[in-house]
């Protein structure tokens, strides 16, 4: 069975998909720690609930990014893990992350990257009148929001969408779609060599997994 880590920073709500579909067995993994930058995230307890070990690594009490990154990095060594899954993780990570853990780290973005990195997406898609919006999956690289792309997800906008139901349309689709694809990698469906996402037994026209969704 492989071995998850989850980083978050707030409420949680991708975590909890994970972790209820790792206790139902769709995914055939175990999470062996949840690690919040946050003291105060809500995944903390959500985690706790599930009886799963939590670590905070607050990293305002750090004077910069990289002494941040040099203790992540020895967590994260110890914890030897398969697959590490940033949920809600809002810290830039740094190279000491993301070159020694490259194809073992995913992300989830709220937009169809290359559009909209960074953040405030939501509100570009309204003000920006685009007709569609959605999520990427993709393994982490040294840029941001730029690594290798596993998986989209997409909705389509309407006229009566405002950003707090924009928004909880995107999270509807990314508790589904997120679970589905870390399911993929732990069964080894998903891999990663180079820069290019392999697909084992998976239908993929393209170069990574696109969903449109009705939600």
């Amino acid at each position: 069975m492989k071995k998850i880590v989850v980083l978050i920073s707030g409420s949680g709500s991708n975590l909890q998909a994970i972790i209820d579909k790792c206790k139902s067995k769709y995914i055939h993994a175990e999470i062996g720690c949840v690690i919040s930058n946050n003291p105060e995230a809500y995944g903390l307890e959500r985690a706790k609930s599930a009886g799963i070990k939590t670590l905070v690594i607050d990293h305002k009490e750090y004077q910069s990014r990289d002494l941040f990154d040099n203790d992540l990095y020895k967590v994260l060594k110890d914890q030897n893990a398969d697959l590490i899954v940033l949920a809600g993780f809002m810290r830039i990570l740094t190279e000491k992350i993301t070159k020694n853990f490259y194809g073992k780290i995913i992300n989830i973005h709220p937009s169809l990257l290359p559009k909209y990195p960074g953040l405030n997406t939501h509100q570009q898609v309204i003000d920006n009148k685009d007709m569609t919006h959605g999520i990427t999956i993709h393994y982490v690289s040294s840029e941001l929001d730029g690594g290798p792309i596993i998986a989209q997800g997409e909705v389509m906008t309407s006229e009566d969408d405002d950003i707090d139901n924009l928004i909880e349309r995107i999270h509807t689709l990314e508790h589904e779609l997120y679970p589905e694809i870390i399911k993929y990698i732990c069964d080894n469906q998903i891999n990663i060599y180079s820069n290019e996402v392999i697909f084992k037994n998976l239908s993929i026209k393209g170069t990574h997994i696109y969903k449109k969704y009705d939600i």
